[in-house]
């Protein structure tokens, strides 16, 4: 999607001080692909007692993002499922070129205008207590599409004449042979879709201008429909999706995509990649220049990061590829995963690393979810890399203090950039 055409699911932003990551209320995460639940706004697969750990990247203001196909725009129960595609469709922040992901930062301390019950304009949310139960998974019914075409490429979906029987159907159609996708693994599909009730296609990653979606598998970040559709499966497979109202918008609909609120959806999910939360890059490290703090790897643990004697912090921004990956450059609005340490120039003293939590951290870049060290410092580095970044105050929370991190700090982090969507 082009920055002058932000779509249906344009973002919106809301100011909200409370938004600061170390210190402060945290209401998302900045790490979900869609609309969190809007009664939690946990960071997926970290424990109720870290939730008041600080985090150490948000910036000043959060930013809340929708999909471009309104695909975030899910009812109060689907928690985190807010949005279909939840990875399927989920978006672009202003100003980016993505399509679909973008997470909603909705406030634990009260109801955020972005968060999944009110992200249709014209369609409030209905209560919890009236929202249908999503109904158990099948793996066939009466009546299903006929799908074809080849893995890997848009699928072409027939629409059966006959009405759908209100199964919630997953049906691994061709089964890969890549590694079984597991709850919380961090992973990539294409997907087709089409609205089964009125038989109007719905916007595809295949599509001109479409992306592939990236999310955590069963994190409850999306819609039932996917959220349910790829744990347990080859990465490979292509994988048919019926998605009754309780699975996908339950009895909202999505005025913008011309979806009702009884309309049965239907999705071609094509597993592409799937990534431990614990990865890390390969390669052998190299060595950072002797002006910067040099750093030791350490698997799978945070890295070893020792800052310099008698060299002052740098005034701007100072980054050194330590392995240079080989996948594609990051781009602006491209939502990311990482493993990252950090600590503070001044004294050594490390305040947070991804690796201490078991799990990798994600953002939307150029979407001011991260402090500007990051997002000037890791859009245009290839993913498989290994970045170190040491931030001046100005690039990072200037003169406010944070949790663990005192005013006009330098900051000093080793990030890994596992993939971009």
């Amino acid at each position: 999607m082009s920055e002058n055409a932000p779509g249906p699911g344009d973002p919106r932003r809301t100011s909200d001080p409370a938004a600061l990551r170390p210190g402060g209320v945290l209401g998302g995460t900045g790490e979900s692909i869609v609309v969190q639940k809007p009664e939690t706004g946990r960071r997926v697969n970290r424990p109720a007692a870290e939730e008041e750990q600080p985090e150490v990247f948000a910036s000043n203001v959060r930013r809340t993002a929708s999909s471009e196909a309104g695909y975030d725009e899910a009812p109060p129960t689907v928690g985190r499922l807010g949005v279909i595609l939840g990875t399927v469709l989920a978006v672009l922040l202003v100003g980016s070129g993505i399509t679909l992901w973008m997470a909603n930062r909705p406030d634990d301390s009260k109801p955020a205008a972005d968060a999944a019950p009110t992200a249709t304009a014209d369609s409030p949310a209905p209560s919890a207590s009236a929202a249908p139960t999503v109904p158990p998974i099948k793996d066939n019914a009466a009546v299903l599409p006929t799908v074809s075409g080849a893995t890997g490429k848009k699928a072409d979906i027939a629409v059966p004449k006959q009405k759908p029987d209100g199964s919630f159907v997953v049906k691994t159609l061709t089964e890969g042979d890549g590694a079984v996708v597991k709850k919380n693994d961090w992973v990539t599909v294409d997907y087709s879709a089409k609205d089964w009730t009125t038989g109007k296609s719905i916007p595809s990653s295949y599509d001109k201008d479409g992306k592939p979606q990236l999310f955590q598998a069963g994190a409850g970040e999306l819609i039932a429909a996917l959220d349910s559709s790829v744990t347990g499966r080859k990465v490979g497979s292509r994988v048919l999706v019926v998605a009754p109202p309780a699975a996908a918008f339950r009895d909202q609909g999505n005025s913008q995509l011309g979806i009702g609120a009884k309309d049965t959806l239907i999705f071609v999910v094509d597993i592409v990649r799937s990534m431990d939360p614990g990865a890390t890059v390969s390669g052998t490290p190299a060595a950072a220049p002797s002006d910067m703090p040099q750093v030791k790897d350490n698997g799978k643990k945070a890295a070893e990061i020792t800052v310099p004697k008698g060299i002052a912090a740098p005034k701007s921004l100072k980054s050194a590829v330590l392995i240079k990956g080989t996948g594609p450059k990051v781009t602006s609005g491209q939502k990311v995963v990482v493993q990252y340490t950090g600590l503070l120039y001044s004294n050594g003293k490390k305040f947070d690393s991804s690796l201490d939590h078991g799990s990798a951290f994600s953002f939307t870049t150029g979407g001011g979810q991260v402090i500007q060290g990051w997002d000037k410092g890791l859009v245009g580095q290839t993913v498989g890399s290994r970045v170190e970044l040491v931030i001046p105050p100005s690039l990072g929370y200037g003169d406010q203090a944070q949790s663990g991190i005192p005013a006009k700090s330098t900051l000093v982090f080793v990030v890994d950039i596992l993939e971009a969507g």
